[in-house]
């Protein structure tokens, strides 16, 4: 008996649909574009269980009680069944999931999106995602490997590609399928299937046959095709056991094949002839379920009865055919195979009345069929007489695929090296894909341009974030731009090129002073712009021909140059251009980026040469730009952030990681700006996926910098993070200043304030620790001012070979300076000694006329209070120096020079105790004249202890007498003596 295809029912309104059956085959489950899932005991069920998942619901997946559906809020959610409770959202997308799938386990689904994009995701846990990407259209269909190792894809694009789930990995592409723009469009749904159970064989829809690809050889093995077949076939379905595909066309014909003979076992007609759209065997592979375009629900029933039937009579035919087939089927084949059929499977053969309607299964190509095409598909496959039948003559009937295939193929040795990395396609940074109908265009600093192309407009939107800048403007978009940029300057728009016409560039100047505010500009024939970018009076334009091609603000063309490999994105930013290309083909996930770095000032160069542009492992890079500063800046798939350190030359070091503020794995922040003063990442938010909607207009959220040193939760490596990021993120100062630019005097001296006070920090914290030599380290990294901050705290801490360390340091640093500056002139201490020396401190020299020079430690002081007079070694009347850490005195060779010079010790320790406390006693009594603050210093002064007062001594006037080391010999530091520093005068 044929099968029997009962009459279709309404299920959903007019639109797409998808079917499935339960794991236990007791419903069929089906969804359409009116966004409910409804759930049918049989289809005689007039009131089927409803579920609303969404406005549209695209496709869904059931297995293991998890209900997966693809609705039209870009997500793809879980329901429980049969009580269809929301059970949260597996994944989402920045467009609507077209097509999803289990494994065949049920732990992981499958998700393909308009996109371009396919999620393979844990069940378990969902932020456990692998991406796929490589398609540049959206994607019509995706389906597992049943050993989950591979996943194929179909897409707009016209290609059909088989990735490997766990590397990532595109394994093989072919390019079987007509090219469209979405998948609406497309001529073909192309519902892919891999064969269950055995896994060899992967069927895809080709026009009007279905093509057999053979797995790990990746090689064409089959074509099944009937004769009455005129539409393209829409998608196809194996049977549970793997030996029977069936598939649905445009047309609305329903074909069955038995895919190792390849013949057409059953062939039914839509009653209707709309789309058939959706195919589903039953789990005992007894039925078929299909809807079509229209929203209907059918069933072809039979289907293991008729191949039952037909394989019993088929082979009594065979048995009457001695001239083809006497040989082949002998009585030892007849027995084991006769006993491997269950009874349940041999009865309706009994019906003499079946005998007839055998006609009705004779192929059209008019060749007897094999009879083992009919056996009953889970009573074929188990039993041990059937597999000793089928050794038998496997040579002849078994191997019509496989065997075959296998001597056919070509030997060529196999590859098993890494495989080549697709390369990425070209972008425009701050941009979202070209096929979405809503688009951002560009966002960046300057303001947001929007792109519209659907049924009502195709038209173009320019907002300025400063509607002083100019206002905001509505284009009509014409041409079709599909990539543009914004200055404060211009709007830069560019079409790709048509057989028609030519790749167009097109400005408009709005800062112009004169009346003619636009340009535009025709690319040779066959080249297209790629991507652009608008510097400060100027434009660029990167060409499908390698080429950059430069153009003045005004629409004057200047210098075009080559590319060395296919660009992938450029950015602009005053005098500099940023132009990253493919260096070669990276391999294991890896892209192999380059990057040039060009300057256009008076001095036209190029800084950075081609050097590879360093990604995190297995990412590609998501936006390309500059800082407001003007320090170029890049980001990866992986959310890391990297800029240019311009004092490392021209490293790209990591300042941030997006993903480290996500949270969860689908999430991602989809970057808008970069400052460096404050230092904040400017980004948006995005839930489930990496572009934001236009509407509503997204919220632009705040990153802080940070850099990945370690240890950074312990006081120390905070206190490191915060100085190497301000150091790192303050080098545009000197860039800014060398170029010519006005910089902000303010910030600058803060941002180096504020440097100083972390190292003098992280310097008290080594001396806490007991770290001396990571103490001269910091050191050496500060200014010669807050060294001698640093000397005071060492000395008071009675680190006094510390302080000796720090004062040979200082003097090197003097040196250095009085190398880099010239000396001033001289009068301005001699001024200052004289009113020293009226106040009774000032007073140099003793009774024999011997001079004062000062030692570094001298100069222990607050930075608001002036250092002591110097006087020359010609005598008091001769010109003073200053003290070297205001002006360092001139350098001198490193040789051991003798000087008589003698320290006044009673004075100069009270006197620069006098500058460190002259605040306090001043804060205590605000109005005392300066001799009663000498009086009640010396009053203070007085009260310290003797010990106190004689460390405090030495530690100003390291020329000390043998009587005060003979009264100090119980405290001696062996080191001490070192401690006096002595400068030729």
């Amino acid at each position: 008996m044929p099968c029997e295809r009962k009459p279709m029912r309404y299920g959903h309104s007019e639109g797409h649909t998808d079917v499935c059956f339960d794991d236990t085959g007791k419903y069929i489950v089906t969804c359409g574009s009116d966004g409910d899932v409804r759930i049918w005991e049989s289809l005689d069920d007039d009131d089927p269980k409803s579920i609303n998942v969404g406005e549209k619901a695209y496709s869904l997946a059931l297995k293991n009680g998890k209900l997966v559906t693809a609705a039209s809020n870009n997500t793809v959610q879980i329901h429980t069944f049969p009580e269809g409770d929301p059970d949260g959202i597996l994944t989402r997308f920045t467009t609507n999931a077209t097509h999803i799938t289990y494994n065949s386990s049920g732990s992981r689904v499958a998700a393909g999106s308009s996109d371009f994009m396919v999620k393979v995701v844990e069940m378990y846990d969902s932020s456990q995602q692998k991406t796929l990407r490589g398609h540049t259209a959206p994607i019509l269909s995706v389906t597992f490997d049943p050993k989950d190792e591979f996943l194929a894809s179909a897409s707009c694009d016209g290609s059909v590609a088989v990735w490997k789930i766990e590397e990532q990995t595109q394994v093989t592409s072919w390019p079987l399928l007509q090219k469209s723009n979405d998948v609406i469009n497309a001529k073909s749904l192309c519902r892919l299937a891999w064969q269950p159970k055995a896994a060899k064989l992967l069927a895809v829809p080709v026009e009007t046959t279905v093509q057999l690809y053979q797995r790990d050889s990746w090689a064409q093995v089959g074509t099944l095709s009937d004769d009455l077949g005129t539409q393209a076939i829409n998608v196809v379905a194996w049977s549970p056991c793997g030996k029977f595909l069936a598939a649905g066309s445009i047309g609305g014909l329903l074909t069955v094949w038995d895919v190792e003979s390849k013949l057409c076992v059953e062939r039914q007609t839509h009653e209707k002839g709309y789309t058939v759209c959706g195919l589903a065997w039953h789990p005992s592979g007894g039925q078929i379920a299909y809807t079509d375009t229209e929203g209907c629900l059918g069933v072809l029933d039979g289907l293991s009865s008729s191949s039952s039937s037909s394989s019993t009579t088929t082979s009594s035919t065979m048995t009457k055919a001695p001239a083809s087939y006497d040989d082949l089927f002998d009585d030892d084949d007849d027995r084991p195979l006769d006993e491997g059929i269950s009874e349940g499977a041999r009865s309706p053969a009994k019906n003499p009345g079946d005998e007839d309607d055998d006609d009705d299964l004779i192929p059209a190509t008019g060749r007897a069929r094999n009879r083992s095409a009919f056996l009953d598909d889970e009573n074929s496959l188990d039993t041990g007489s059937l597999k000793q039948g089928l050794d038998k003559f496997v040579d002849d009937v078994g191997s019509a695929i496989v065997l075959p295939a296998a001597v056919a193929a070509p030997l060529r040795p196999v590859y098993d090296g890494p495989m080549p990395t697709p390369p990425q396609k070209a972008f425009q940074p701050g941009s979202t894909p070209a096929h979405l109908m809503h688009r951002f265009m560009m966002w960046n600093s300057v303001g947001i341009v929007r792109g519209y192309n659907d049924d009502q407009d195709n038209a173009i939107d320019v907002e300025f974030h400063d509607t002083a800048v100019h206002h905001a403007m509505h284009l009509t978009n014409s041409l079709g731009h599909t990539v543009a940029d914004l200055s404060q300057e211009a709007v830069l728009l560019a079409c790709p090129g048509t057989d028609e016409l030519a790749s167009k560039l097109q400005c408009l100047h709005f800062s112009s002073w004169d009346t003619n505010k636009e340009w535009m500009v025709d690319l040779p024939k066959g080249e297209d712009v790629q991507a652009l970018c608008l510097g400060q009076g100027w434009a660029a334009a990167a060409t499908s021909a390698l080429m950059l091609r430069l153009f003045s603000i005004g629409g004057m063309q200047r210098e075009l140059f080559s590319l060395p490999g296919p660009v992938v994105c450029i950015a602009g930013h005053g005098e500099q251009l940023l132009v990253v290309y493919h260096r070669g083909t990276g391999f294991d996930g890896e892209q192999a980026l380059g990057v040039q770095l060009l300057q256009f000032g008076q001095k036209r160069r190029q800084v950075i040469h081609g050097e590879p542009l360093p990604l995190s492992r297995k990412s590609h890079l998501s936006w390309l730009g500059f800082t407001a500063e003007g320090t170029p800046c890049f980001i990866d798939s992986e959310g890391v952030v990297r800029l240019l350190n311009r004092s490392l030359g021209n490293m790209w070091t990591p300042v941030c990681n997006t993903r480290d503020n996500c949270k969860g794995k689908s999430d991602h922040y989809w970057v808008v700006g970069v400052h460096e003063n404050p230092q904040q990442l400017r980004c948006i938010p995005c839930k489930g996926s990496r572009y934001p909607p236009t509407l509503p207009r997204p919220a632009v959220a705040v990153l802080p910098f940070k850099l990945p040193l370690c240890q950074t939760t312990t006081e120390k490596g905070q206190m490191e993070e915060q100085y190497w990021r301000s150091v790192l993120l303050h080098n545009h100062y000197g860039f800014l200043s060398s170029s010519g630019y006005e910089i902000d005097e303010e910030g600058q001296s803060q941002a180096q304030k504020e440097q100083q006070e972390l190292l003098m920090k992280m310097f008290a914290l080594s001396c806490k620790l007991e770290r001396e030599f990571r103490s001269v380290e910091l050191a050496e990294l500060m200014t010669q001012n807050v060294v001698t901050l640093a000397i005071r705290y060492a000395s008071r801490s009675g680190r006094m070979a510390l302080a000796q360390r720090l004062s040979d340091l200082a003097l090197e640093k003097a040196n250095q300076l009085q190398g880099e500056e010239p000396q001033e002139e001289e009068e301005e201490p001699l001024q200052y000694t004289r009113r020293n020396t009226g106040s009774g401190l000032g007073r140099s020299g003793s009774a024999g006329g011997q001079n004062r020079v000062t030692n570094v430690l001298d100069s222990m002081m607050s930075s608001s209070k002036k250092p002591t007079a110097l006087l020359s070694s010609s005598g008091s009347t001769g010109k003073l120096n200053k003290t070297p850490f205001l002006k360092p005195l001139a350098p001198r060779p490193k040789t051991k020079v003798q000087h008589n010079s003698v320290y006044v010790r009673h004075k100069s320790g009270f006197q620069l105790w006098l500058e460190d406390n002259r605040r306090i006693i001043l804060a205590d009594n605000p109005d005392l004249e300066e001799t009663d603050v000498i009086k009640e210093a010396i009053g203070r002064f007085r009260t310290l202890s003797a010990d106190d007062r004689l460390v405090r001594h030495l530690i100003y006037t390291p020329s000390h007498s043998k009587s005060d080391e003979a009264s100090l010999s119980h405290k001696k530091d062996p080191l001490f003596p070192c401690a006096k520093a002595e400068m030729p005068l």
